[in-house]
């Protein structure tokens, strides 16, 4: 499509079981608000739609986890997701939620056009069940071995760690995520939307007519699954929650949140178009519409395949034009895990680097995942901050701001006859308007961020080769003429950065006191964006260094959460051999004190300890170095196996053990009376 009318842009509905975290930012709604937002500066009619999911088995599987309602949790966590959103700046039109009445309709209404149709195939079916929890085991509430890659940990819709979509009849050793019980096979009645009768259609329109224009691992999986040969997908679930199953005969179901959760796109623009006064139809309907779906990987299949056969059934609605999907962003190293509570969160974010929204939009744009997993670490974020934003965007523009305020009390001086530099830097400063675009419409949104980049490596050269600061002692009239092109680069910049940086080309506007009606093609098409005699405002630092203490926190905060998940998974040791009560009488273990410490020369581990065990005072070599410090146990009361047979550690003899054991952050403790007693009572 060259020339569309309008464009619907879509970003993957977020379920409401947890917040949002960096790579939901990564991989979908940073690269969506990058693409609106400079659609918008071109002048085009933009639809930019979200809302929360809040149906699915991931909604009842956290209620039941934190002991309330599913309204409580989609309540709750519909709030954070959609102020953190607002706070961080993505600019949706629309942020509805699936709950509401409107998507209720809109979905139950398209289920029975498809069913009216005869879109749907009818098929009573052997599905999973759990005898002691008294239900079907739909998607998430089973877990077992996934048919493609062998990951025991495959989810019963979908395995996160390949990618594969299946049923929960495809997993080997199924287990069920609620008791843990074998499931059996029990017979239910379910609607099958025939993806195989779309093959055709399917493998025509995107491995011929988007080979050219979609992305390498879109086209690649799409391809699988079509190589694989398309079967019919049930479209209905046995569950409680959820939209329930429009026709007679379909008691106690409810339509499979992926069949629901795409539907809300359109709910979504309708509530959108109401309150705006437009007609909902144009933006899903119009083929001088093009629709764009920013997604993750895992939600490939759904967006390219199953969506769209239920698109093309439906007959009216057109199909999307593309569909950028990222890949995974991990996290120092590891996967991103909601789970393990091993992400970064956004709204925590916010609290914890206020004002700083950019930063960490730059830099999830910069590294984003756009044809590879890739990683986010908290030191990788501070020089990106202190070396690009800081040391390049920044320093540049203040330099500027503060020379205009200090030569021309923050009046454009005029400029006069252009030297060949001149010319050379407004000229590039024209080109990286459409080199930006370009990037920006192939969907390469880290080549764009770059190009940005180097339109103020441009500006910040174009002041080191000039040096006003030195010219103004001998030629006045020259150093105006430098500030007043290194102004229009500023300008430039306060209008392109606005897609990847809205807060700061906010800010930026305001210390230039700019007109707001600038818009992206004016950088390309006026020679003057910034007239003589404008009057600009006092500077103001658009970033601020990072320290290392505030990296040190977030990497302090990770390890604490890696030590909790590894307590949490620690296998219990199994019981030792019986022994009989003879031998535990052999063992002489009592109450003693810790009279002195010390560290053993050149050993890291080793504390040689001074305790009085009430029959003697005795010499003990303990491997607590690395728990505690000499200084700070001495008087500690502890458990001390008194007759085990001297040995030798590190030429000091050892007269007894101290007794301890492991605390679930790793460390090492005492075992100890819970109130102090004589030394050389005896524990039994």
């Amino acid at each position: 499509m060259s020339t569309p009318k309008r464009y619907t842009i879509t970003a993957a509905l977020p379920y409401t079981n947890g917040p949002i975290h960096i790579g939901h930012l990564a991989g979908v709604y940073v690269p969506g608000d990058i693409y609106a937002r400079y659609l918008r500066q071109r002048g085009k009619d933009v639809a930019y739609i979200c809302g929360s999911d809040e149906h699915g088995v991931a909604i009842p599987m956290r209620a039941k986890k934190e002991g309330v309602t599913p309204q409580d949790i989609i309540d709750k966590y519909n709030g954070i997701i959609k102020k953190s959103f607002e706070d961080f700046g993505i600019s949706f039109d629309n942020y509805s939620r699936t709950s509401a009445e409107i998507h209720h309709k809109t979905a139950s209404d398209f289920f029975i056009k498809l069913y009216n149709d005869g879109q749907f195939i009818e098929e009573v079916t052997q599905q999973l069940y759990d005898e002691e929890a008294s239900q079907f085991l739909a998607d998430r509430f089973v877990v077992g071995t996934c048919p493609k890659c062998g990951n025991e940990e495959s989810y019963g819709d979908q395995c996160e760690k390949c990618g594969t979509s299946h049923n929960a009849t495809d997993l080997i050793n199924p287990k069920s995520a609620i008791t843990g019980n074998v499931p059996t096979l029990k017979e239910t009645k379910h609607w099958f939307l025939p993806l195989d009768k779309h093959e055709a259609f399917l493998r025509e329109w995107i491995l011929e007519g988007h080979k050219n224009d979609w992305k390498p691992n879109v086209l690649g999986q799409c391809k699988s699954w079509i190589d694989d040969g398309l079967r019919p997908r049930a479209v209905t679930r046995d569950l409680d929650w959820g939209i329930p199953v429009p026709v007679e005969g379909a008691d106690g179901k409810v339509l499979y949140v992926w069949f629901d959760a795409p539907i809300g796109y359109i709910s979504s623009t309708k509530e959108w178009a109401e309150r705006e006064g437009k007609n909902w139809e144009d933006y899903w309907k119009k083929d001088d519409t093009k629709l764009v779906h920013f997604i993750g990987k895992d939600n490939i299949v759904f967006h390219c395949i199953i969506f769209p056969a239920m698109l093309k059934a439906h007959g009216d609605f057109i199909l999307p034009e593309n569909v950028p999907a990222n890949e995974f962003l991990n996290l120092e190293g590891n996967k991103l895990s909601t789970s393990k509570n091993w992400a970064v969160w956004l709204h925590e974010y916010l609290e914890e680097f206020p004002n700083q929204q950019d930063v960490l939009r730059y830099t999830l744009t910069a590294n984003a995942p756009e044809s590879k997993d890739n990683d986010f670490t908290w030191k990788d974020f501070q020089a990106k901050n202190n070396n690009e934003l800081v040391a390049i965007f920044g320093n540049f523009i203040n330099r500027v701001v503060v020379l205009t305020n200090k030569y021309y009390n923050g009046v454009v001086p005029t400029a006069g006859d252009l030297s060949e530099a001149d010319k050379d830097a407004l000229e590039q400063l024209k080109q990286f308007p459409d080199i930006i675009a370009k990037s920006i419409e192939r969907y390469r949104f880290r080549e764009a961020s770059q190009e940005l980049m180097n339109l103020a490596r441009l500006g910040n050269k174009y002041l080191a080769d000039e040096e006003p600061w030195k010219v103004i002692k001998v030629d006045e009239a020259r150093t105006k003429t430098i500030m007043n092109v290194a102004l229009q680069i500023a300008t430039g910049l306060a209008v392109v950065s606005e897609p990847f940086l809205p807060f700061t080309s906010t800010k930026l506007k305001s210390i230039l006191n700019l007109d707001n009606n600038l818009s992206w093609n004016d950088i390309t098409e006026k020679d003057i964006f910034l007239a003589e005699n404008h009057q600009i405002n006092k500077a103001e630092l658009l970033f601020s260094k990072i320290e290392d203490t505030a990296i040190q926190a977030q990497l302090d905060k990770l390890e604490a959460t890696k030590k909790a998940n590894e307590a949490a998974n620690k296998v219990v040791e199994p019981q030792k051999d019986t022994i009989e009560f003879d031998d535990f009488t052999k063992m002489d273990i009592r109450v003693g004190t810790i009279v002195a410490a010390e560290k053993v020369a050149k050993t890291k581990k080793l504390l040689k300890l001074t305790v009085d065990v009430g029959i003697d005072t005795r010499t003990i070599v303990s491997g607590i170095a690395e728990s505690f410090k000499p200084e700070d146990i001495v008087g500690q009361q502890v458990s001390v196996l008194c007759n085990l047979a001297p040995r030798k550690l590190r030429g000091v003899e050892s007269q007894g053990m101290i007794l301890m054991t492991d605390t679930p952050d790793g460390k090492l403790a005492f075992v100890q009376p819970s109130e102090k007693v004589n030394n050389g009572e005896f524990i039994a």
